[in-house]
């Protein structure tokens, strides 16, 4: 299957990025508490790898765009990494202009329990502490983050975490979770990818863990996969666009705690955003969402 960006599949499809009542932005805003603390955060945010790694004129305009229109929609969750290119300074840069960061969730990511190279990340974000510092692809089941408990302890942080987009580390992910019991666990879920879900939510249920979901339209492939294709008239009772129809059935489980799905267009964080509006698909209909991608 070739190629093919959401700008172009949208054009080819000829469908408004944001239609029919179900995006309607007059209802209130999907938010979940994080099970640590009971403190509520809205469901969809921002993702930033390979859409802010280069700091030039053209990549700072798209991020400002982007922060701005999170915020204006009721949205607070960024998520980076160190690793993420010029992505922190873009975005650290961006958040400090516009006077937003006390408006914002901040996420970012480190490869190792190293301090030097958090308080780069704090730098290069513009902030005296991030909201969540995450330990970045953990792939050792005896990890320890004792490092990250003494930095929230001292203020560099509010949350604790760990993430990996790498399936065969998962057993090392449980064991995090099971022996450190983060504050989050982020990983890969989509509706065509859904591993974590037998594997992950139910441990981070148990040990009161938020779950991030990253890759939420798996590296667009749920895009090339409806390209031409109309949303199924039963799915229009829950969702407005193809992309609050696969944000939808990871929020419709309660143990995730946002979706970040990565964009450097407005128009498409706001019809991200659009799955925070409007009702949840239910258990029969999330199996029939599974079996409508499978068919394809």
């Amino acid at each position: 299957m070739s190629k093919i960006t959401r700008r172009q599949f949208a054009a080819m499809s000829g469908a408004a990025l944001i239609a029919g009542p179900a995006a309607a932005q007059t209802d209130q805003l999907l938010l979940r508490p994080i099970p640590s603390s009971g403190e509520r955060i809205p469901t969809v945010g921002l993702g930033t790898a390979s859409i802010f790694n280069r700091a030039d004129e053209a990549t700072r305009a798209k991020a400002a765009a982007v922060v701005n229109a999170l915020v204006r929609n009721g949205g607070k969750l960024i998520d980076t990494a160190s690793t993420y290119g010029d992505a922190e300074l873009v975005m650290g840069d961006e958040i400090a202009k516009a006077g937003l960061r006390d408006k914002l969730f901040i996420a970012t990511k480190v490869e190792e329990p190293d301090l030097a190279e958090l308080k780069r990340s704090l730098s290069r974000l513009k902030t005296q502490k991030v909201d969540l510092l995450q330990l970045h692809n953990v792939n050792n089941g005896k990890q320890s983050l004792a490092r990250f408990r003494e930095w929230k302890a001292q203020g560099l942080c509010r949350y604790i975490g760990i993430t990996s987009t790498f399936h065969g580390d998962f057993p090392a992910v449980e064991a995090a979770l099971r022996g450190e019991k983060p504050d989050f666990v982020q990983v890969d879920y989509s509706l065509d990818v859904r591993t974590a879900e037998q594997r992950i939510l139910p441990l981070a249920a148990d040990v009161k863990a938020g779950v991030l979901t990253a890759l939420p339209f798996g590296r667009n492939r749920l895009f090339r996969a409806v390209r031409g294709k109309a949303l199924p008239d039963w799915a229009k009772e829950f969702a407005g666009s193809w992309a609050q129809f696969f944000l939808k059935y990871l929020l419709a489980d309660p143990r995730v705690t946002a979706v970040i799905p990565g964009t450097g267009d407005p128009a498409h964080l706001i019809d991200n955003m659009g799955a925070m509006h409007g009702r949840l698909p239910d258990a029969k209909e999330r199996a029939q969402m599974v079996a409508f991608i499978e068919a394809l």
